[in-house]
């Protein structure tokens, strides 16, 4: 089987790995150009570049997959996997290959299309996620199913943690849909339209908490959002705001206090909520590293959180 594998984000380097290690080796990765990080704005390549040229495979890097078409064409690939590429893929792309263009997408769909699929689950407070393999078309994540593979999220699950645990299972799911695509029984299940959800894709701002809601909701939504895009609230003390990181694990309580209200004793701190509280174990101020929230409160004392 000749195949191509387009990826950026690293949730794709165990599948790019199990590629390497039990094949099909791929005649080529499309991933996207190099990209300024860090207050220095280092030119720094996606991970997974590094991992392909180590491993002698040819990588391309068009500022648009379309500009790339000629030279996949001439690859004359059966099939293309494409995970956490980060762009929809024009029309000339996904007629190439002979057999199939294929996603590996970190939802169950339809739940969750889209960028933010991970945080979702976790944030919707879902008992499960998972990984599913299906056809390519020009609709955000909305083709045939071939199959899906689920795994249960932790109490304690955290975007970080399941990001990884997805990253995991995506080998498995690649393997099978390979071999079924490859014996021709991969089935095409469309995805039943009354059950689609849509994800926009997370920026730091949609880390603010908004403390009107209920405790049990901005505890999930802490460790949906950790470590990406992380969440924050605005702490005043003083008369003066401050930006405040708020980092799992938190323990919603039992108690009737105003929205943003603070009880502060025996150093712990809890924020009334929409419905019931929360006791914060981990913050981090602006300029500062994390910290307990019993040597937060050895400073200043806030005396709001907005």
């Amino acid at each position: 089987m000749r195949l191509v594998f387009m990826a950026t984000g690293d949730i794709a380097l165990p599948a790019f790995h199990h590629l390497l290690e039990h094949g099909p080796r791929p005649l080529a990765l499309v991933t996207q150009p190099d990209k300024p990080v860090g207050r220095h704005q280092i030119l720094t390549p996606p991970a997974i570049k590094t991992v392909a040229l180590a491993a002698g495979i040819t990588v391309l890097q068009p500022l648009k997959a379309g500009d790339a078409v000629e030279q996949l064409a001439a690859m004359n690939p059966d099939v293309i996997v494409v995970m956490a590429y980060g762009q929809i893929l024009r029309r000339d792309i996904l007629e190439l290959p002979v057999t199939a263009i294929i996603n590996l997408h970190a939802s169950l769909l339809p739940k969750y299309r889209g960028a933010a699929c991970i945080q979702a689950a976790i944030d919707a407070g879902d008992a499960e996620s998972g990984i599913t393999s299906l056809h390519v078309v020009r609709e955000l994540d909305a083709g045939d199913i071939i199959l899906a593979r689920s795994i249960p999220l932790a109490p304690d699950e955290t975007g970080g943690s399941l990001h990884d645990r997805l990253a995991g299972l995506a080998p498995l799911v690649l393997a099978e849909t390979l071999a079924r695509l490859s014996d021709g029984t991969a089935p095409r299940v469309p995805q039943n339209p009354v059950l689609v959800t849509h994800v926009t894709k997370l920026d730091r701002e949609a880390g603010r908490l908004d403390w009107t809601m209920s405790a049990i909701a901005l505890e999930r939504r802490i460790r949906a959002y950790h470590p990406w895009p992380g969440t924050y609230t605005i702490a005043q003390a003083g008369g003066k705001p401050q930006r405040l990181k708020i980092h799992p694990p938190c323990r919603p309580v039992d108690c009737d206090m105003p929205p943003g209200s603070l009880h502060i004793a025996g150093g712990k701190l809890v924020v009334g909520c929409g419905d019931g509280a929360l006791e914060l174990s981990t913050v981090q101020p602006d300029g500062s590293k994390a910290m307990s929230a019993a040597d937060y409160l050895r400073g200043k004392k806030p005396e709001l959180l907005v």
